[in-house]
């Protein structure tokens, strides 16, 4: 009793949004869809279809593999230069790979040490307390395998974290924070300049948040010229960036699931994980597409910036133009 086209004109509208038709919900679920198609089906010309049963509906859009109550996403590059904005990212991580010898031991600076992190923030930290005991897990039985915990519990605030790891070193190094403002990555940046020795340069991967680049960041970075350099990654380009894996396994080992009685507490726990670490620091190795670098063809200067912001540079770096789209011809250098 079903024709093709009532099929057809059921995958139509399994195709479009409740929202176009004036519904409060984003997405088709079955029973809803089924009220849907009940309601218009005279109306259009399909009159079988005003009594189809919501089995029937799961049977014409399986056969059409059409799942309009899943979501997936993606991550569309926007970036027109990201391309050769990754490229730059792989020269760096190329640079340093060629830090470390054969057997994985790093190779001592000769001369001009250049220490090379990789930056970012991970912002919204919650800081949740229970409102009862947890009750650990009841060994030999049935009853409690795990813990349990109270449904209940008490929103104390967020957190924000600063964070870099040294790819050379595989040191992490945290700025706990309650922002993450220019006045913030400031005093990460401040941080990073007691740390080094004098005269070594600190080159740091990053994406263009405006902390980064604004004129607070821009003016500090006038009062410690040739300090600091910026390698900056593509929009939507957040993976190429290395401490979004340990961040990655920092929710999974340790925030996860925390529960805590202040934002104190939270704090301190963060900083104790970053010491947990940093006992036994693993430098992080980045592999993919590293066999398409050549150094010997790459201008290292046209990747890295040292004035971030134009309009704050001071008088001395007036002609020197912040990072922006542009293209470039790539030169040799010596190495």
């Amino acid at each position: 009793e079903i024709t093709d086209d009532d099929i057809t004109w059921v995958i139509s509208k399994a195709c479009q949004k409740p929202k176009d038709y004036g519904y409060s919900a984003e997405f088709w679920y079955p029973m809803s869809f089924r009220k849907f198609i009940n309601s218009i089906a005279e109306t259009e010309g399909h009159p079988r279809m005003a009594t189809v049963a919501e089995t029937t509906l799961r049977k014409i859009l399986s056969n059409a593999r059409i799942k309009p109550f899943q979501v997936s996403y993606y991550c569309e590059r926007r970036d027109p230069e990201f391309d050769a904005k990754m490229h730059d990212v792989l020269v760096i991580y190329k640079q340093i790979e060629m830090q470390f010898d054969k057997d994985g031991k790093l190779i001592p600076f000769e001369k001009d040490a250049v220490h090379t992190l990789s930056y970012d923030e991970k912002p919204g930290i919650q800081a949740i307390a229970t409102t009862g005991e947890d009750r650990p897990p009841i060994p030999n039985t049935d009853k409690r395998n795990g813990y349990q915990r109270d449904y209940e519990y008490v929103r104390l605030g967020t957190l924000s974290l600063l964070a870099a790891i040294d790819l050379l070193s595989g040191e992490a190094i945290p700025l706990v924070s309650e922002t993450h403002k220019s006045s913030d990555f400031v005093t990460f940046l401040k941080k990073l300049d007691e740390k080094y020795p004098k005269g070594d340069m600190i080159r740091i991967i990053l994406d263009n948040h405006s902390a980064h680049t604004s004129k607070e960041t821009q003016e500090y970075l006038n009062t410690v010229s040739g300090r600091f350099e910026f390698v900056f990654t593509p929009k939507h380009g957040s993976w190429l960036n290395m401490i979004e894996g340990f961040f990655s396994k920092m929710t999974k080992q340790m925030l996860g699931g925390i529960r805590v009685e202040s934002k104190k507490e939270l704090e301190d726990r963060i900083y104790r994980y970053f010491d947990e670490i940093n006992k036994e620091p693993v430098p992080y190795k980045w592999t993919y597409k590293m066999d398409t670098i050549d150094l010997s063809q790459e201008d290292i200067d046209s990747i890295v910036y040292e004035v971030v912001n134009e309009k704050a540079a001071s008088a001395e770096n007036k002609n020197k133009k912040a990072p922006k789209t542009i293209s470039r011809k790539r030169k040799s250098i010596q190495n």
